[in-house]
């Protein structure tokens, strides 16, 4: 009888030991996993503006210039991420690369508006909280995504604008520059050369409505620079920087501030950033329009992206692009114009950059 009952509890004794061990090798597998997952999700995606961008008005030097430029603002971004950087953090240190480039037109390399200053607006938006900040009409401030960032972090605004962003921006001791730090010769003279042209006007016609306009405001505004991550916690996050248009009058504020428009980051869906014709990406909700095709009809990044870009935008008369990505990393470069300067990189460190319409 003695025996049995050792027998007995033996068996059952192995058995929990069994069973636990089953029990903690599908918890270490499924940790594993987990663990696997989080560090190959993960991703980033840059523009630095998009529009007439044609090869042969391209010199070999400048296009290897903005390659290089691109390259190491996406490397920045990356890195960040792939060392368990937050996907905010990314935005932020990318754009600033970009920002103090005279390259492009944000921050360093900002247009000219036609009474001859640099107006600079940006905007940046988590998409766990859906928190976000923007600043428009900025004139002294060296990057205006760190205070878009502020605004967004250590005030209870959304938008901020001119001399009252500046001073929000020094009470939180920015770096404050004087406005000629953003003069650059090229810019200057693509301001002088569109005055020369400003008395030409081109009579459009869209859907019945008539509006005349500059004809050479379409190729005014290229450079706008934004950038959009996926971290390894499964956070979106995007940005947008840029001076606006060059000759632009009036204090005329563009998408790139406008939370919905130029910027958009929602974890349900994607982060998106924008470039192009303002006026018409504003209209058109541009970056939110995305969001919410993919969240109520249930369409992928890519089918969003191509209806509004290719379809819906176009039909306004806009032209431009975006860049995104979404939860589950797959990323959109959608633009409907001769080219936009654009980088991505996965988890993996693949990198692809493109300039042209390829």
């Amino acid at each position: 009888m003695k025996k049995i009952f050792l027998l007995f509890s033996l068996s059952i004794f192995l058995a929990c030991n069994t069973s636990a061990e089953k029990e903690t090798q599908t918890n270490q597998i499924a940790e594993t996993e987990k663990a696997q997952d989080s560090v190959e999700n993960f991703g980033i995606v840059i523009h630095g503006g998009a529009g007439t961008i044609l090869k042969e008005n391209m010199s070999d030097s400048l296009e290897q210039a903005y390659k290089a430029k691109l390259e190491e603002a996406i490397r920045t971004g990356h890195e960040i991420l792939a060392n368990g950087g937050t996907a905010i953090e990314a935005v932020q240190r990318t754009i600033n690369i970009m920002e103090n480039s005279p390259l492009f037109n944000a921050g360093k390399g900002a247009v000219f508006t036609n009474e001859g200053k640099n107006e600079l607006d940006a905007s940046i938006m988590e998409g766990k909280t859906l928190n976000a900040g923007a600043v428009s009409g900025v004139t002294t401030i060296k990057n205006p995504i760190n205070l878009a960032w502020e605004v967004m972090e250590n005030s209870e605004h959304v938008m901020l604008s001119g001399k009252g962003a500046e001073q929000f921006a020094k009470e939180r001791n920015l770096e404050i520059v004087n406005p000629e730090y953003f003069y650059t010769e090229n810019r200057f003279k693509s301001l002088e050369r569109l005055k020369e042209r400003n008395s030409e006007k081109t009579e459009l016609d869209h859907d019945g409505k008539t509006a005349f306009v500059d004809p050479f405001i379409k190729d005014s505004k290229f450079g706008t620079v934004g950038c959009a991550a996926l971290d390894k916690n499964g956070n979106l996050a995007a940005g947008t920087s840029t001076g606006g248009m060059t000759n632009k009058k009036w204090g005329r504020i563009g998408d790139a501030p406008i939370i919905g428009a130029g910027t958009y980051a929602n974890n349900k869906t994607a982060a998106i950033s924008a470039t192009g014709w303002g006026e018409f990406f504003i209209r058109g909700v541009v970056a939110y329009d995305i969001s919410a095709l993919m969240e109520y009809k249930e369409m992928s990044l890519a089918e969003a992206a191509k209806e509004v870009i290719q379809n819906k935008n176009p039909e306004l008369g806009g032209s431009g692009g975006i860049i995104a990505i979404d939860h589950q990393g797959n990323v959109s470069m959608e633009f409907n114009t001769a080219g936009m300067y654009r980088a991505k990189m996965n988890q993996d460190g693949d990198l692809e950059i493109g300039i042209y319409s390829e």
